[in-house]
């Protein structure tokens, strides 16, 4: 196990252990965390009854937080000819076709998220090696593989979020940033776990929601009464 930071370590008394806290108390912890040189991201981590090697379980999707995540993510689109237009006049950072292809087979992914229009597909299907390990592999489920570019690129800009389940059954997000209010805080926090529960695969056994953890990037979590 590596080391806490002094910093960590002075932190973890701010959080009850035992203690499972309800939205607003657990971003009022939160909130004591700050000080650090930069804006700190502020992830939900949760624990689900699934199994996520069965296919209909493998939990995968994107939603669009009410508040934003804080930054505007970079994002390259994979289109030609109208799409590619459209791409281009919704923001996209970088849009190409079998070009762009090339570049990001060559080992260029300094980019956020990749999005491309379905007759791209089996261009854009050779990248898997690539993007898979990243999470950057466009995918319907995700949102990231539609013939609507232009809505796409401007969802994923201001702050539309892509989960999936790892092999433990657990979905990480971001959902905004310490600097947040509060009240913008909860509303992100809300809606992201509101929407996981409403995704709730029909063959999922038992409690679906088993646990879930609010943390700073450099702090400890805070448990959430499950609801």
């Amino acid at each position: 196990m590596r080391e806490r930071s002094k910093r960590y370590k002075k932190l973890v008394p701010l959080v009850d252990a035992k203690k499972r806290y309800n939205v607003e108390e657990a971003i009022a912890v939160l909130k004591k965390m700050e000080g650090t040189k930069f804006d700190q991201t502020i992830n939900c981590a949760m624990k689900l009854g699934v199994d996520p090697k069965k296919a209909d379980q493998n939990l995968r999707g994107s939603v669009a937080l009410p508040k934003g995540i804080g930054k505007s993510r970079k994002v390259i689109v994979f289109a030609q000819g109208e799409d590619a237009r459209h791409a281009q006049e919704a923001g996209a950072d970088e849009v190409g076709a079998d070009d762009l292809v090339k570049k990001v087979g060559d080992g260029w992914t300094d980019f956020d998220i990749a999005i491309a229009a379905p007759n791209m597909m089996r261009s854009v299907g050779k990248l898997g090696k690539v993007l898979g390990p990243q999470g950057k592999m466009p995918s319907p489920k995700s949102g990231t593989v539609t013939e609507d570019i232009s809505t796409a690129v401007r969802e994923f800009k201001a702050g539309k979020i892509e989960y999936r389940c790892d092999a433990g059954g657990n979905i990480h997000a971001p959902v905004g940033k310490i600097s947040f209010t509060a009240v913008d805080l909860k509303t992100n926090v809300e809606a992201f776990i509101e929407h996981i529960r409403a995704s709730r695969p029909p063959s999922a056994k038992g409690h679906f929601i088993q646990n879930i953890a609010l943390s700073p990037t450099m702090g400890p979590g805070v448990s959430l009464v499950l609801e």
